[in-house]
């Protein structure tokens, strides 16, 4: 029993720490890119000893891919409502709610994507290539079966997603713009569900959602 509770309590505070040093990675990362990120300016900001990073992460790509992957896991997740929706209002109401929720509270990882992107990719290819392609294929054709129902206008899914993403991220990637266009304040709870409605219902009118 004490060996037990001992094994939990280890485990506990490994996950403890790597949440810890995913945060840290993730705002060094998405205000210095990977090139200006190190490893001793993470340690700094997580208050952990440079040597506790590299055990649990032994090089900063092995970190930087972990950040990546993380808010790409997010991202998915909030893909669920696809699957479980039965038309597109449901289904693609709930992904903007849910992206948009996620650029609110997780900016950094938003960033940390896409300043990777827009330099090609050079850590990432391979996820991009193979992950976001099969994600992307299939929520392409989910949408393309709405559209065989006639429950909303012939559209390329691609376009779509593109337009979703780019609308949903701004919030995230491009939020000191919108602070400072809010009068150099953060949105209120009050302007965030605003912004959630009026992007959904831009959207689900222009594919023509009864």
């Amino acid at each position: 029993m004490a060996q037990a509770k001992r094994a939990s309590s280890k485990k506990e505070r490994r996950q403890e720490s790597e949440t810890l040093i995913l945060a840290a990675a993730e705002k060094v990362f998405a205000e210095a890119g990977y090139g200006g990120a190190t490893m001793q300016l993470i340690a700094d900001l997580a208050g952990l000893p440079k040597a506790n990073l590299h055990y649990y992460f032994p090089t900063k790509e092995a970190l930087y891919r972990q950040v990546v992957e993380k808010i790409f896991q997010i991202w998915l997740e909030a893909a669920d409502a696809f699957d479980k929706a039965d038309g597109p209002r449901e289904g693609l109401g709930a992904y903007i709610d849910a992206k948009m929720e996620i650029s609110r509270r997780q900016p950094a990882g938003s960033k940390v994507w896409a300043f990777e992107v827009m330099h090609r990719a050079p850590i990432i290819q391979d996820y991009l290539e193979t992950t976001l392609m099969e994600w992307t294929k299939g929520r392409a054709q989910l949408i393309q079966g709405w559209i065989e129902d006639g429950q909303m206008d012939p559209i390329d899914p691609q376009i779509l997603l593109n337009m979703i993403w780019a609308t949903t991220q701004h919030y995230a990637d491009f939020s000191h713009q919108i602070e400072v266009l809010n009068g150099s304040q953060p949105l209120s709870d009050e302007q965030w569900n605003a912004a959630k409605a009026d992007v959904k219902n831009i959207i689900l009118k222009g594919l023509g959602v009864k």
